[in-house]
C-alpha cells in the first residue's frame, strides 16, 4: 500500500476509451508532458483517467443536494488512482462563450480596472462617488438603457425590408415578412385596415408606406379571408405587426437559427447613439483616469495598457499606486504568455481555443494555489515559436509554485524540456492505448517503436523540396481590416504557400477575412462582395474556380452525426445493405438501415444505441439498451447481413478493417482510400462526431474533399492545420497537401509549425509584433529567402529548421 507521503500519482487498470489496462507511475511536482500520435489515448489518460478521477473525488465532497446543481463527468473506467492530488483543467474546448464576455471578465482584469475608476478615478465636480458596479456593461447600475450595455443597436430601412419597389404586397414586395399562413395573414389584415395591397410598392404614399414598414401600433381588425373552392374560411381577429416589429421580434426571441439568420439579413449593426458604443452610462463615462475614460482605457492593447497605468500610477495617492499596481502585476502575466496584443474589451468568441485557454492559464498564474495538479491540452497550440519560451517560463513558475503540471503536447520544444515523459502509443486507436515510456525524455531513444522517438531526437535538417514556380498570382491591394492596414498582398497560384508571424499579427484577418472572403464572394457571383471594401483592389482572384476552407470545428454537433454520415460512405453501405436478398423479400429500402429513422431503429433507445439513467444526487449515468444492447437497431433489421455481417456490426469496423471488407464496392472504396489517406485508418466508420478531436475532424474534412471529382481551379484554405497533431501525423497531412498541389491545385495554410513552413514554395511573414505592432508583412519569398529577411521573428526559427 502506497504511503501517504508517496510522491507519485499512481494509475492502476485504466481503460477508458482505447486504454489498455494501463499501469503508469508519474511523480508529483513536475513538468510531465504526455505524447503521441492522433488517437492513442493520450488525452484519454490525462484528462479522460487522471483529470476525470480528481474531479470525481472532489464532487464527493459536495453536499449530495449540491450535487445535483453541478454538471458532472462519469466515473471514469480504472481500477485504482492513487496519490492524485485536486486538478485544475485547462483544455482547448471553449464553453461557448457569449458576446458580454470578455478578455476583461476571462481574466478578471475588469474587475480591478472598475474599482481603480471606482476609488481613483477623477469625478466631475459635484459628481457622487460610484460603485465599481457603475463602471460594468454587464450590471443594471453601469448598462446603457438604450442597448443594455451591448453597443450596438440593430436597425433597419425601407431598401433592407422591400427590396424589389416594383412588386405588390401581395406578391411579396415586404421580403422580411414570413412565409406561409403568417405572411398571408399579415397581408390580409392590411387589406382589411384598407392599404392597396395590390398596387406596385413604389405607387403607394410615402406616409402609408412608412406605417406599413414601422409603425409600433398593433391594431386588431376582422379579416374576411377569400373562400377557397370547397374549403369554409370563417372570419377571425387578425392583429398587424409591421415589418421592422416582426423582424427585431423574432431577432432578439427565436430560438430557431435559420429564422434568426433571415432576420438578420434585414438589419444592420450600428453604434449605440446614446453611449456611443462605450456601453455604460452617461455617469460612468463621465469619470476618468490618467485623462481617459474607462471604455478608452479597456480599448487599448494590453501592453499599451500598461505604459499608461505604469505612468499615471507612480505620482498618484496611494490608492491608485496599489491597484495599478496589481493591475500591472496581472497584465505581465497576459503579456508574458504573448497576448499583449489582446485588448479588455475583445469579446471571447472572437479568441482562438488556444488564447482562452492562455488567458485562462496566466489567471490560474496569479491565484497562488499550490499543491494542485494542472492539466494542460496543447497550451502551445496557436503560438509562434518566439512564444513557446514565454510559455515555458510561466509553466516553470507554476511547478516552483509547488503544483505538478500535466500537459497533452505536440510541439517537440516542449517535450525536451519537461522532467518526466509519458509515451503513449505505439499507434492509434485499437493498435494504441499503451504506455511506451515514462520516465525522463532521454529514455525514449531506447524505445524503438514509439512514434515520438524520431521527431525527439531528430538529427539534421528535412530534406529540401524543390520549389515549384507559380502559374499566376492573386493581388490584394491596400488592405484594411483589423490591424492590417494599407497592406499589399500577392499569393501565388499553382503552390504551396506559409503565411507565418507571431500571435495577433494579422494572419488570420488577411488570409481568413480578406482573401477568403473576396474568393467566396466571387465564387457565390458577387464581383464585388463585402470582403472586397477592405480592399482598394483585387487581380487574378478570376483564376480559381473553387475556393474550399478546412477547419478543425466539429463535423456534428450531436452523436448521431459520424464519419460514415460526414463522408457520404453510410449512404452507400444502406443501399448495399438494401440490395440484399432478405432486405429485398422484406421490401426494406435503404431507409431502413438509418439508425436516425422510425422503422429501422430500436425505439426503446431511438437509435441512440444507451439509455440515461438517472440517480438522484449523482450525475446520470448511460447504460446500453436493454432491448438492442448498444446496436442501435431493431431485432428484424439486424437479421440482414451483409457477407456475414449486419449493419451495426459494419458501423463498428475501423476505416482500415472497412476497407477489406468493402474491396471491390468502388464507391465505398474511394471514401475509405482518402480515410486511410489522411491518416484516420484507426477510427470507427460509427465514431460519434462528439468523441472526435480538432485534428481528426479537419482531416475527415479533408478526406471528403478529396475524394471529390475537381473540376477548375481550387484553393485550398486550411488556419493551422498541424494544431493537435502528432508530428507522424502531419507528415501524413502535408503529404495530402501537396498532393493537391502537384494536381493543379493552390494551397495556402496559416502555420506556426517550422517544419511545414520550411517545405512550402511561398512564405508570407507578418509582424513584426502582435496587434498594433503588427499587421505588416514582414518578408514573403521562398523559405530560404525568408529565413535570411532581417526584422522578422520567424526567420532564426525557419533558418533552424532549414539547417541553417
Amino acid at each position: 500500500m502506497p504511503s501517504p507521503h508517496d510522491p507519485y500519482v499512481r494509475v492502476r487498470g485504466a481503460r477508458e476509451h482505447n486504454l489498455q489496462d494501463v499501469n503508469v507511475d508519474i511523480p508529483r511536482d513536475t513538468l510531465t508532458v504526455f505524447t503521441g500520435v492522433s488517437g492513442s489515448g493520450k488525452s484519454s489518460l490525462a484528462f479522460g483517467t487522471i483529470y476525470a478521477e480528481a474531479q470525481r473525488r472532489y464532487f464527493e465532497s459536495v453536499a449530495p443536494y449540491a450535487r445535483r446543481l453541478i454538471h458532472q463527468v462519469g466515473a471514469p473506467s480504472v481500477g485504482e488512482v492513487t496519490g492524485l492530488p485536486p486538478a485544475v483543467s485547462l483544455e482547448q474546448r471553449r464553453s461557448a462563450p457569449g458576446a458580454r464576455s470578455s478578455v476583461g471578465t476571462v481574466t478578471t482584469l475588469s474587475n480591478s480596472l472598475r474599482m481603480l475608476y471606482s476609488r481613483a478615478g477623477e469625478y466631475p465636480a459635484g459628481a457622487e462617488r460610484l460603485d465599481s458596479d457603475a463602471f460594468s456593461p454587464n450590471t443594471a447600475a453601469g448598462a446603457c438603457p438604450e442597448c443594455h450595455g451591448l453597443g450596438r443597436i440593430h436597425r433597419t430601412d425601407e431598401e433592407l425590408l422591400v427590396p424589389d419597389p416594383s412588386l405588390s404586397i401581395r406578391e411579396g414586395a415586404i421580403a422580411a415578412w414570413p412565409g406561409a399562413w403568417q405572411g398571408k395573414n399579415l397581408r390580409d389584415v392590411l387589406d382589411a385596415l384598407g392599404y392597396d395591397v395590390d398596387r406596385p410598392w413604389r405607387e403607394l404614399e410615402a406616409k402609408d408606406r412608412e406605417w406599413i414598414l414601422f409603425t409600433d401600433e398593433q391594431p386588431v381588425v376582422t379579416v374576411h379571408p377569400v373562400r377557397d373552392a370547397g374549403r369554409i374560411q370563417r372570419p377571425y381577429q387578425g392583429t398587424y405587426m409591421s415589418a421592422r416589429r416582426y423582424v427585431l421580434h423574432t431577432f432578439a426571441d427565436t430560438r430557431s437559427r435559420t429564422l434568426r439568420a433571415k432576420a438578420e439579413r434585414f438589419l444592420t449593426s450600428v453604434p449605440c447613439p446614446v453611449c456611443g458604443g462605450s456601453r455604460l452610462r452617461p455617469e460612468a463615462m463621465a469619470v476618468t483616469f490618467a485623462g481617459r475614460t474607462i471604455a478608452e482605457l479597456a480599448a487599448l492593447p494590453l501592453s499599451a495598457l500598461a505604459e499608461v497605468l505604469s505612468s499615471a500610477g507612480a505620482g498618484g495617492e496611494e490608492t491608485a499606486r496599489v491597484l495599478t499596481g496589481d493591475l500591472l502585476a496581472r497584465i505581465g502575466t497576459v503579456t508574458e504568455l504573448g497576448l499583449g496584443y489582446l485588448s479588455l474589451d475583445r469579446t471571447a468568441p472572437t479568441l482562438s481555443s488556444g488564447e482562452l485557454q492562455r488567458l485562462r492559464l496566466a489567471t490560474q498564474l496569479r491565484s497562488g494555489l499550490f499543491g494542485v495538479v494542472y492539466v494542460l491540452d496543447e497550451p502551445s497550440a496557436g503560438l509562434h515559436p518566439a512564444d513557446t519560451e514565454s510559455l515555458l517560463g510561466v509553466l516553470g513558475r507554476l511547478k516552483e509554485a509547488g503544483n505538478s503540471v500535466f500537459v497533452v503536447e505536440h510541439q517537440m520544444d516542449v517535450v525536451r524540456r519537461a522532467d518526466w515523459l509519458v509515451d503513449v502509443g505505439p499507434l492509434a486507436g485499437e493498435h494504441g492505448g499503451r504506455v511506451l515510456h515514462s520516465g525522463p525524455p532521454e529514455g525514449l531513444a531506447n524505445v524503438p517503436e514509439s512514434a515520438t522517438r524520431r521527431f525527439l531526437f531528430a538529427e539534421g535538417p528535412s530534406p529540401v523540396r524543390e520549389t515549384r514556380a507559380p502559374s499566376g498570382w492573386i493581388r490584394l491591394s491596400g488592405v484594411e481590416r483589423h490591424n492590417v492596414r494599407g497592406v499589399d498582398a500577392a499569393f501565388p497560384l499553382g503552390v504551396f504557400t506559409a503565411v507565418t508571424g507571431v500571435s495577433g499579427s494579422g494572419k488570420s484577418t488577411l488570409v481568413g477575412q480578406v482573401l477568403a472572403g473576396v474568393l467566396a464572394d466571387r465564387q457565390a457571383g458577387e464581383e464585388a462582395g463585402a470582403a472586397e471594401q477592405y480592399c482598394a483592389s483585387v487581380t487574378g482572384a478570376e483564376a480559381v474556380d473553387r475556393l474550399v476552407q478546412v477547419d478543425q470545428k466539429p463535423i456534428g454537433r450531436t452523436p448521431r452525426s459520424n464519419l460514415a454520415t460526414y463522408t457520404g460512405l453510410f449512404d452507400t453501405v444502406r443501399k448495399l445493405f438494401a440490395r440484399t436478398e432478405t432486405a429485398r423479400e422484406r421490401g426494406y429500402t435503404a431507409g431502413r438501415f438509418s439508425f436516425n429513422v422510425r422503422g429501422g431503429r430500436c425505439e426503446t433507445c431511438q437509435g441512440e444505441g444507451f439509455v440515461s439513467v438517472e440517480l438522484l444526487f449523482l450525475p446520470s449515468t448511460y447504460a446500453p439498451c436493454p432491448d438492442c444492447h448498444g446496436a442501435r437497431y431493431s431485432p428484424e433489421t439486424l437479421d440482414v447481413t451483409l457477407n456475414g455481417l449486419t449493419i451495426a456490426q459494419v458501423l463498428d469496423l475501423t476505416v482500415e478493417s472497412a476497407a477489406s471488407f468493402f474491396a471491390g464496392t468502388p464507391a465505398a472504396e474511394r471514401a475509405l482510400t482518402t480515410l486511410l489517406d489522411v491518416g484516420l485508418g484507426y477510427l470507427r466508420l460509427g465514431q460519434p462526431a462528439t468523441e472526435l478531436s480538432g485534428g481528426e475532424a479537419q482531416r475527415i474534412k479533408l478526406a471528403a474533399e478529396l475524394q471529390r471529382t475537381r473540376r477548375g481551379h481550387t484553393l485550398y484554405l486550411l488556419d493551422e492545420p498541424t494544431t493537435g497533431l502528432h508530428p507522424a501525423d502531419v507528415e501524413v497531412l502535408m503529404r495530402q497537401l501537396h498532393g493537391l498541389v502537384d494536381a493543379g491545385s493552390t494551397v495556402v495554410v496559416v502555420e506556426h509549425d517550422m517544419t511545414v513552413v520550411a517545405g512550402a514554395d511561398h512564405v508570407i511573414d507578418l509582424g513584426p509584433g502582435g496587434g498594433d505592432r503588427g499587421g505588416r508583412i514582414v518578408a514573403a519569398g521562398t523559405p530560404q529567402e525568408v529565413a535570411r529577411a532581417a526584422g522578422s521573428r520567424t526567420a532564426p526559427y525557419l533558418a533552424r529548421a532549414l539547417g541553417g
